[in-house]
C-alpha cells in the first residue's frame, strides 16, 4: 500500500527509477492505475480508450465486480493445487464448459498459462500422437509466412513473422512455412476469392508432397490473422479445402485461435464462419479477458483416443497448468459473456466499426485495405492505394500511428512487416465487446487524426 501511495504522489516513474526491464529501455511508459468498461486511466490521471484490448485480449470491460468476485472466492477455498495430484472444481467446470461451446468433435481441454504455452502444447501433442500411431518420422511442421503463434522457441519457430523471428533465427527448430492465405497481396487479378482460396489451400499440398506425406506432422494455422497481417481472414472455400488435404494425407490440423477465438470474430470460434473444425484449437486472451493468464488447447476425440490407449501420459507440463483460482475467472468471463449476450453486440457493433472506418479511410490515398470480422478489423496503410506499394520499414508508419493515438487517449495494437514481412503497415482495432455505438465513433475519429498528423508529418 505505501509504494502505491508513492507513486501517486509523484504520477509518473522514469526510466531511472523503474526497475522494471521495460520492452523498450528507452522509452518511459505510463502507469496504469486504473480501468473501467472500456477506459484506463494512468497515474498523471490521463484517460485513455481500450482500442485494442491490450493485445486483443480485454474483452467485457475492464473490473466488472461479478468476475473480480469469482476469483476472491476461489481464493478463499483454493489457490493452488499441482496438476500431478489434483484436479479442481473450476478447472473441471470450465472445461466442460468449454467443451460444449466447441465445434462437434472437440472433447477434452488441456490448460496452461497463455497462448504461446498453449501453442508449444499442441505442436507437443502432435508429435506425441504420431508417435504413438506408429509413425515417428512425421516430425515436420508446416506453418504460414505473416503468422505469429507466440513467443517462446517452439511457437516463434511456427511463426512467419520475420521481425519477430530475426535476433533468434539461429536457435529456431526448422519448421516449413508456405505463402499465406492474404487476398490483397496474392490474388491475381483474373482470380474470384473462390478461385484464389483453392489455389492458396493448394500450396499446402505441393508442401506436403514436396517433404513427403510420412514426414508431416502437422498444419498450424490462425483462421483469422491478427498480429502480423491484421485481421485478415482466409478466403471462401480456403479452411474447407485444407481440411480436406490434412485429411488426405494424416496430417493433422491446428488452428491457432488464441487472438481471433473466444468471440473476437462474432462467434465463439473464428473457425464456425468456415464451417470446419481443427484437430486442436489453441485458445487464450479473450478467455479470461486479461483479469488471470490461462490459456487452453480443445483436442479432438480421436487425437485423445490415440494417447489414452497407448501411453495414457501427455508428456507436457507446468507449474501453474490447470490454475484453480485462473480457471474460475475464465469460467465467470464466459458465463458474463454468455449472459449479457455480447456476441450479439460483437456483431452488432463490429458492423457499425466496419461502417465507420470505411465513411472515414475508404477514399483515403494511403489505406489499402480495410478487412475484418465481428470487433477485430485491421487498416492497412499503404504509400500508394493504386500500386498498393507499401510504406518502408525505416519509416516506422504503425509504430508512430500507436504514439500519435496514444496522445490522443487510445490505445490501438501496430503492426510492421505487413507487406512482405519487412515492409509495409497496419493498425489492428479489437474493442472491448461491450463497446457502444458512440464509442466506436471516438475510436475511428481518434484514429483518423493519428493517421493524418503521422503522414502529414512524412510528407
Amino acid at each position: 500500500m505505501t509504494g502505491h501511495l508513492r507513486l501517486k504522489e509523484q504520477k509518473a516513474v522514469t526510466m531511472e527509477q523503474s526497475r522494471i526491464f521495460q520492452r523498450a529501455t528507452h522509452q518511459v511508459m505510463p502507469v496504469a492505475l486504473s480501468g473501467s468498461g472500456i477506459y484506463i486511466t494512468d497515474a498523471q490521471g490521463k484517460q485513455y480508450i481500450d482500442g485494442c484490448g491490450g493485445a486483443a485480449v480485454s474483452c467485457i470491460g475492464h473490473s466488472q465486480p461479478a468476475v473480480a468476485q469469482a476469483i476472491m472466492d476461489q481464493l478463499g477455498k483454493l489457490a493452488y493445487a499441482h496438476t500431478s495430484f489434483f484436479s479442481s472444481a473450476p478447472a473441471e467446470e470450465l472445461a466442460e464448459y468449454l467443451v460444449e461451446l466447441a465445434p462437434p468433435g472437440i472433447s477434452h481441454a488441456y490448460f496452461v498459462t497463455g497462448g504461446s504455452e498453449a501453442v508449444e502444447a499442441a505442436l507437443k501433442l502432435a508429435h506425441q500422437y504420431h508417435q504413438e500411431n506408429g509413425q515417428p518420422q512425421r516430425n515436420k511442421i508446416i506453418a504460414r509466412w505473416q503468422s505469429y503463434h507466440g513467443n517462446t522457441l517452439g511457437a516463434l519457430a511456427a511463426s512467419g513473422n520475420k521481425m519477430r523471428r530475426v535476433a533468434y533465427a539461429d536457435i529456431l527448430i526448422d519448421v516449413v512455412h508456405i505463402e499465406p492465405c492474404y487476398p490483397y497481396r496474392y490474388r491475381r487479378a483474373d482470380e474470384t476469392l473462390d478461385e484464389y482460396g483453392r489455389r492458396a489451400a493448394d500450396l499446402l499440398e505441393s508442401k506436403i508432397l514436396e517433404l513427403g506425406a510420412e514426414h508431416v506432422s502437422c498444419f498450424i494455422m490462425e483462421p483469422v490473422v491478427g498480429a502480423s497481417l491484421g485481421a485478415v481472414a482466409a478466403a471462401p472455400g480456403y479452411l474447407k479445402r485444407v481440411r480436406e488435404i490434412c485429411d488426405r494425407y494424416g496430417v493433422l490440423l491446428i488452428f491457432d485461435e488464441v487472438m481471433c477465438g473466444m468471440g473476437r470474430c462474432g462467434t465463439s470460434f473464428a473457425s464456425e464462419h468456415d464451417g470446419v473444425v481443427a484437430d486442436i484449437y489453441t485458445i487464450a486472451k479473450g478467455l479470461t479477458s486479461g483479469f488471470v493468464p490461462l490459456g487452453a488447447i480443445l483436442l479432438g476425440q480421436r487425437v485423445y483416443d490415440m494417447i489414452n490407449e497407448h501411453s495414457g501420459s501427455f508428456r507436457n507440463g507446468h507449474t501453474f497448468s490447470g490454475h484453480p483460482v485462473s480457471c474460475a475467472g475464465a469460467l465467470a468471463v464466459q458465463r458474463f459473456v454468455q449472459q449479457h449476450h455480447l456476441l450479439d453486440n460483437v456483431k452488432r457493433q463490429g458492423r457499425e466499426l466496419e461502417r465507420q472506418l470505411l465513411a472515414r479511410f475508404g477514399s483515403h490515398a494511403n489505406v489499402g485495405e480495410i478487412r475484418g470480422r465481428g470487433l477485430f478489423f485491421g487498416v492497412e496503410l499503404v504509400a500508394d492505394k493504386n500500386t498498393r506499394t507499401p510504406f518502408g520499414a525505416q519509416l516506422g508508419v504503425a509504430a508512430r500511428v500507436k504514439q500519435e493515438s496514444l496522445r490522443r487517449g487510445l490505445l490501438v495494437y501496430p503492426g510492421s512487416g505487413t507487406s512482405d514481412g519487412v515492409n509495409g503497415d497496419h493498425i489492428l482495432l479489437a474493442p472491448h465487446y461491450i463497446v457502444s455505438e458512440e464509442e466506436i465513433g471516438c475510436i475511428v475519429e481518434r484514429l483518423a487524426q493519428a493517421v493524418d498528423a503521422v503522414l502529414e508529418n512524412i510528407a
